[in-house]
């Protein structure tokens, strides 16, 4: 799938438009969906081997990913199935029962590992699973997400030593919107 049919699928699948809180608590009048995007298989596939091709480009020493659950776990696991790199999931808090992880998968410490996340508007989700991540003796110092809201995300993982390589932007797909609104400009 080129990158324009893929922009064209994420805004058809995953645009909404209304008045909805994000996560980080700022409104917004639109709102992407990652779980109409991530719920899709040729979608999912498409995103997987993306960001598969990211991580090879900007983490090539990269020993594994990780995601935050839950958005995230279905895009690692698309992009570990294609790029063939283990993943681990990054737990909000560890569960009650079992072996209390924050951290589920297998890990050796000072592994580098790359971060891949769905949406980032303020990076806060992202940062704690970098967090999470660092606290268990591994390295951290990228992030790959499948669009970037443009919201001060890139640059507070910035702050924290974390590069954010982002597969889209809103403003791509949002350029998309207005082209589908009003296709003669």
């Amino acid at each position: 799938m080129n990158e324009q049919v893929l922009i064209k699928a994420l805004v058809e699948h995953a645009y909404l438009e209304g008045d909805f809180v994000l996560r980080s608590g700022r409104r917004s009048r639109y709102y992407l969906d990652k779980y109409r995007f991530e719920t899709v298989p040729e979608l999912l596939g498409a995103l997987g081997e993306r960001l598969a091709i990211a991580v090879a480009e900007h983490e090539p020493e990269v020993a594994r990913l990780a995601a935050p659950e839950l958005g995230a776990v279905a895009l690692a696991a698309a992009a570990s199935l294609a790029s063939q790199l283990p993943f681990l999931i990054v737990r909000k808090e560890a569960k009650g029962y079992g072996t209390s992880n924050r951290l589920e998968g297998v890990s050796e410490s000072g592994e580098l590992v790359c971060l891949i996340e769905d949406v980032v508007t303020s990076g806060g989700a992202a940062l704690q699973a970098v967090e999470t991540v660092r606290e268990a003796g591994l390295v951290c110092r990228t992030a790959i997400c499948v669009v970037d809201r443009e919201e001060g995300g890139s640059d507070e993982l910035a702050r924290h030593g974390v590069r954010l390589w982002p597969l889209f932007r809103a403003s791509d797909l949002l350029g998309q919107v207005k082209s589908v609104v009003n296709p003669h400009g």
